[in-house]
């Protein structure tokens, strides 16, 4: 199913202005993924409780936040956080809305998220939900909802040529023809969402102030990566997560 855009918690914005977006927000703990502004998340839903967050947004204003859980080794400091723990999460994540929904014969929920904004989680509610809901900070975030950032001084030319390079030695398919047509804002936030990079550096990329901060990490990753591969050093960082954390297997590849 489509939307339909019969959003009663929200403004339209057909006319110009910047969406309001609400002040409680269910999340989803998902390890490893993101969701950017503008951009497009097919999840594949199947747990009973977030098959009951799905069914109380569509009810309601259809947005969801994606949320990292937090990985820690034991005794590590909170660092960027404010919940400690079993099912800590990062402190920013990703809202988006429901924009494609499908209730499979199976009883599963295929449902497509477009990126509305990040948000900072201001404080976790106390709720009956067997989902986690938050009070949701959009003001660190306000330029994700108006504005476009051209990528002004992103070396595009240098982040290609690490991201081929890199690509090809790692014997991944890509249409290098769509890439090097792409937009750069496009393509830096597809890149953001699906490459295979760990919560963390994934952490790093959604946080970044802008598109050209974003290039940036995103270039160092990829040539720290290809250096990795190429015998220059060996990756760290484990599955890990907390109590709460969700395997990919809700991602639709």
């Amino acid at each position: 199913m489509d939307d339909d855009d019969t959003d009663n918690s929200m403004d339209s914005g057909d006319d110009g202005q910047v969406e309001s977006l609400p002040t409680h927000i269910p999340i989803f703990p998902l390890n490893g993924v993101l969701l950017l502004p503008d951009a497009k998340l097919p999840l594949n839903i199947f747990e009973p409780r977030y098959l009951d967050m799905i069914r109380d947004a569509m009810s309601g204003n259809r947005i969801i936040g994606m949320i990292q859980p937090l990985q820690r080794t034991s005794g590590q400091a909170a660092g960027n956080d404010s919940r400690a723990g079993p099912g800590a999460v990062y402190d920013i994540g990703g809202a988006g809305r429901i924009t494609a929904y499908e209730e499979t014969p199976d009883g599963r929920f295929e449902i497509t998220l477009t990126g509305l904004s990040r948000f900072a989680i201001s404080e976790e509610l106390s709720v009956t939900t067997r989902y986690r809901q938050v009070v949701a900070d959009w003001d660190r975030f306000a330029a994700d909802r108006w504005g476009e950032d051209d990528g002004t001084g992103v070396d595009r030319n240098r982040l290609l040529t690490a991201l081929r390079a890199y690509l090809e030695l790692a014997q991944i398919p890509a249409e290098w023809g769509a890439i090097e047509k792409a937009e750069t804002s496009a393509l830096i936030t597809s890149l953001t969402m699906i490459c295979p990079f760990g919560p963390a550096e994934k952490q790093a990329l959604l946080e970044a102030h802008d598109l050209y901060e974003r290039s940036r990490i995103m270039t160092a990753l990829v040539e720290m990566s290809l250096l990795q591969r190429t015998g220059g050093g060996r990756g760290g960082g484990g599955s890990g997560g907390g109590d709460d954390q969700d395997d990919d297997d809700h991602r639709i590849h």
